[in-house]
């Protein structure tokens, strides 16, 4: 079975956010929807989406402020602005946050999905499209997915897929720590090691039918997947 690709969705105008969730849904797009943004900043750690449509006037939170939150920790995942500001200087700001798209309303449904697939299409691209077994399980990097023996696959985030393709291939020796830190988080400072532990966190909890594997924390150096 297919798996499904994860949309992010924040807007906090109930009609227009139910009306681009159904929507995206009929397109076969899995959708957790937002009315603010600090629902939105919990629901990506706890979904891991594979892609953010944010509105940028929310309350709570506003979606300039959450994609800079969002980018301090997960510099790949993409994220499409939705706005009826005009200005030049809020399209830049929103760039230079981080924003891969910027739709001003009032926009066509039609419009949006096409940003969508051609952003999700940029990231398959950039995968290796190689599937590999990693125990019972079967790691395909293009597809961002997961699947043990018969079950339906699991999604992975972006960043995920890249930490498990990194741990793959070196498996049973030791990934160094700073080296994975600055290929995928950009720096190696304290709160991207944190964020690294987390994901790390997340691969272990999708790995944990097959007892054969272990992600193992070699204190000072780095990680490594014992298989």
């Amino acid at each position: 079975m297919r798996t499904k690709t994860k949309i992010l969705l924040a807007e906090d105008e109930p009609s227009l956010g139910q009306i681009v969730k159904e929507s995206l849904e009929t397109r076969g797009f899995e959708v957790v929807f937002c009315k603010d943004g600090k629902e939105a900043e919990a629901k990506y750690h706890e979904s891991s989406p594979q892609l953010m449509v944010l509105d940028v006037m929310m309350p709570k939170m506003d979606g300039f402020t959450l994609a800079r939150e969002i980018r301090r920790h997960d510099k790949d995942i993409p994220i499409i602005f939705l706005t009826a500001k005009s200005q030049t200087h809020d399209v830049v700001e929103g760039f230079t946050l981080g924003g891969n798209d910027y739709l001003k309303k009032p926009f066509s449904m039609e419009e949006l999905i096409v940003r969508i697939e051609n952003l999700l299409k940029t990231e398959h691209n950039n995968q290796d499209e190689t599937e590999c077994n990693i125990g019972k399980y079967v790691f395909n990097p293009k597809n961002q997915s997961l699947r043990y023996m018969d079950d339906e696959s699991i999604a992975l985030t972006h960043r995920e897929s890249q930490l498990l393709l990194h741990l793959n291939a070196n498996r049973n020796a030791v990934l160094d720590r700073s080296f994975i830190l600055k290929k995928l988080w950009q720096n190696d400072d304290f709160f991207s090691g944190r964020s690294m532990d987390v994901f790390i966190s997340r691969l272990r909890k999708k790995l944990k039918k097959d007892k054969s594997i272990q992600i193992v924390n070699i204190r000072g150096y780095g990680y490594k997947l014992i298989c």
